[in-house]
């Protein structure tokens, strides 16, 4: 699993900075009167990618942002027992997340819906999210295993 989340966090990493790198040839290129083509559209693409890629790291690191005005006053078995509440209502919503993802991907395939400038199959890119949030879902799975193992030792 830990390997699965290095190559989703070094995927998103490169869009990223794909993303920085082309933004700023097509701005040069611009100006100079050769812009890049299919360069927004890329761009947008790499976005949605390095956004989905960096599900399961930012999740396995606990680098999301959360409000915990309210739970940080309960105990800390409290607070865990919270913690997998969340967990397993976000394991839930991600798989059905992720099954429609797939089911998404093979509606756009068998359409043979491609981007407007390039062409690309857009079924790719959402594939590879379907594919990144797999990946989330069976990281939330395992600290939903892990949690549950701590709750039961503290017992």
């Amino acid at each position: 699993m830990a390997h699965l989340r290095l190559v989703c966090k070094v995927g998103g990493a490169f869009c990223l900075a794909g993303m920085t790198l082309l933004t700023c040839v097509d701005v040069v290129g611009r100006k100079l009167g050769h812009p890049i083509f299919g360069s927004v559209e890329l761009v947008g693409f790499m976005a949605t990618l390095a956004a989905a890629l960096a599900l399961p790291y930012t999740h396995h690191v606990q680098g999301h942002i959360g409000v915990e005005i309210v739970v940080k006053n309960f105990s800390e078995r409290t607070q865990k027992t919270f913690d997998l509440f969340t967990n397993i209502l976000g394991l839930v919503f991600f798989l059905l997340v992720t099954w429609r993802m797939f089911v998404y991907a093979g509606t756009i395939r068998a359409s043979g819906e491609v981007s407007i400038s390039l062409k690309f199959p857009e079924y790719l890119i959402i594939l590879a999210v379907a594919v990144s949030f797999l990946v989330f879902v069976l990281t939330i799975f395992e600290e939903i295993v892990s949690m549950s193992r701590q709750l039961k030792e503290k017992s």
